[in-house]
């Protein structure tokens, strides 16, 4: 059934057209993948949707009676709420009709009502039929439901007590998402909703999507989610839609047939016209040059026709992309070693509660592509920082090879200076001048204007794609990259994998992206519970091994 119709919709952000003519009938049945590059305006679609932003043009038709339920990319939690609170907080309507409730427990202990056999006659029966309502609700139940939703979602009962101000990234989106569940609207808008989510986060995910008895329209660069979830694949592009029935997989090999057979057709058209204009000009010389009408006005019939022609578009097989080359050397035969490795923190407490880890032991050999895994705070970023001679561990050794340079890549972009231009940052990375950093940074898909604006200014995406130019300049032959597809959309994302397939050196990248370690990792190394266990192939032979054991 639809239950949004959206009609011919036009959008103008900040002088820049997102989309000047957009329809989509949207069901409430089915669950859609949202995609596109960054800044085509995805975000601003849902808000539509849900009628927070207002199209400049063009109308959107909500079925009647249909809830809509939306997760933002930062869920908007009550920072003064804890997590039980806020997860309570989901159903308005039942918030309102208990409100209510309380305002006529106060009113029955009023002489005024209770002295007032009318009065007290019309407010016994208000309270009735809100108490039926409240009971049509679930209100009986709601605080069980909301305790076991809260649960099901890895949350245990000694964090409903937490502010969710201390929540990390991960688990606002899941209290975001536990409120959805809670009041499970007819129609359900995910913008980002694995970000931040560790491996066990996302197959939880994956089950409430797949379980969910409405729509759900996602937006995500998750190839591997949407491979998993997803009816069909709806890319948002040059402000136009396109359908495309099936996962990701499908949709990736749909649009590469459509690109060539349109590829086709344009050219064959436009072998037509050029026919058809060659003609028109014979004919109308041929009038001039021996005065005859009729030659001129069969060569003016003919620019008609063409004129009505409808043109075919001419597809962009290869979009501009980032400009990404790792090159790489040799180096050491042995990159990395670690040899029994402990770390713990002795903040006030005793050594055996603050173990992150001990007792790591592990080898990369040049060439090696290893992916780093574990669940969230398990220590993966804190080994980085170790590694990287930014932390000193508690015990062990860390041994680099000799001939071994290291480029760092920091998921919080901490290793940017925001306040510095990016111009400043790529002159102060490399010595060159005004224009050909101007000109490096076009390859990584950065205006001009933005070139003299602060790294502050920037997206995440934006701040992604600068890390990785400046990786470009340094110039390593041991990578170490933490979380590097995190803001990036699929395009920039599949980038990077073709880069270090031509890498000459070594990578060890931490991510919860398993369509990017399938395609770039031979090796799994998994961090979780203070020890490492190593596994040969990628995601899916890991995940195959670990079914196994």
């Amino acid at each position: 059934m639809i239950a949004v119709n959206i009609n011919h919709i036009g959008l103008t952000f900040q002088i820049e057209s997102l989309f000047t003519d957009l329809s989509w009938e949207i069901h409430d049945d089915r669950c859609v993948g949202l995609i596109g590059p960054n800044g085509a305006g995805k975000s601003s679609l849902l808000n539509i949707i849900i009628d927070e932003v207002t199209p400049d043009s063009g109308s959107v038709v909500r079925r009647k009676g249909l809830s809509i339920g939306y997760l933002h990319q930062e869920p908007r939690l009550e920072p003064g709420n804890t997590v039980l609170q806020e997860a309570l907080s989901a159903s308005k309507e039942l918030i309102g009709v208990e409100i209510e409730l309380t305002q006529i427990e106060d009113q029955l202990t009023d002489p005024k009502v209770y002295g007032d056999e009318t009065a007290l006659s019309r407010i016994l029966n208000k309270q009735a039929r809100l108490l039926e309502e409240y009971s049509l609700l679930g209100g009986p139940s709601y605080q069980n439901r909301v305790q076991s939703t809260l649960i099901g979602l890895g949350f245990n009962q000694s964090d409903f007590d937490l502010s969710v101000t201390v929540l990390s990234g991960g688990q606002k989106k899941m209290v975001g998402l536990a409120k959805l569940l809670i009041t499970a609207p007819d129609l359900l808008l995910l913008d980002e909703p694995d970000n931040h989510l560790d491996m066990d986060g996302k197959k939880f995910l994956e089950r409430v999507i797949r379980d969910y008895k409405g729509g759900v329209i996602i937006v995500s660069h998750d190839r591997y989610l949407l491979d998993l979830v997803v009816d069909e694949i709806v890319e948002l592009e040059d402000g136009r839609l396109s359908h495309y029935p099936g996962n990701y997989s499908e949709y990736a090999y749909e649009k590469q047939l459509r690109l060539l057979r349109q590829e086709a057709l344009f050219k064959a058209q436009q072998k037509e016209i050029t026919r058809l204009e060659q003609a028109a000009k014979r004919l109308l010389t041929w009038g001039k040059v021996y005065d005859n009408e009729k030659f001129i006005r069969r060569g003016r019939n003919i620019l008609k026709r063409i004129d009505k022609i409808e043109r075919i578009d001419q597809p962009t097989i290869e979009r501009k992309r980032m400009g990404l080359d790792l090159a790489g050397w040799r180096g050491s035969n042995k990159v990395l070693e670690i040899k029994n490795l402990d770390m713990y923190f002795s903040s006030g407490g005793s050594f055996e509660d603050k173990i992150m880890f001990t007792g790591l032991d592990l080898q990369i050999w040049h060439g090696e592509r290893v992916g780093l895994v574990g669940p969230n705070g398990a220590g993966k970023s804190l080994l980085f920082r170790i590694i990287l001679g930014q932390e000193i561990p508690t015990g062990g050794e860390i041994i680099i090879g000799p001939s071994v340079e290291t480029g760092y890549y920091a998921q919080e972009h901490e290793t940017l200076d925001y306040e510095r231009t990016l111009i400043d940052t790529v002159r102060y990375a490399t010595a060159c001048s005004e224009s050909d950093a101007v000109a490096m940074l076009g390859r990584f898909l950065f205006t001009y204007d933005q070139a003299g604006e602060p790294i502050a200014s920037l997206s995440g995406g934006e701040r992604s794609r600068l890390q990785m130019l400046l990786l470009t300049l340094s110039g390593p032959n041991f990578l170490l990259l933490d979380e590097p597809t995190n803001n990036l959309d699929i395009t920039s994302a599949e980038v990077l994998e073709d880069a270090l397939e031509d890498f000459e050196g070594t990578l060890l990248v931490i991510s919860h992206d398993r369509y990017f370690l399938d395609r770039v990792v031979t090796r799994i190394v998994e961090l979780q519970d203070g020890g490492l266990r190593e596994y040969l192939g990628n995601y899916n032979d890991y995940e195959e091994a670990k079914a196994k054991s």
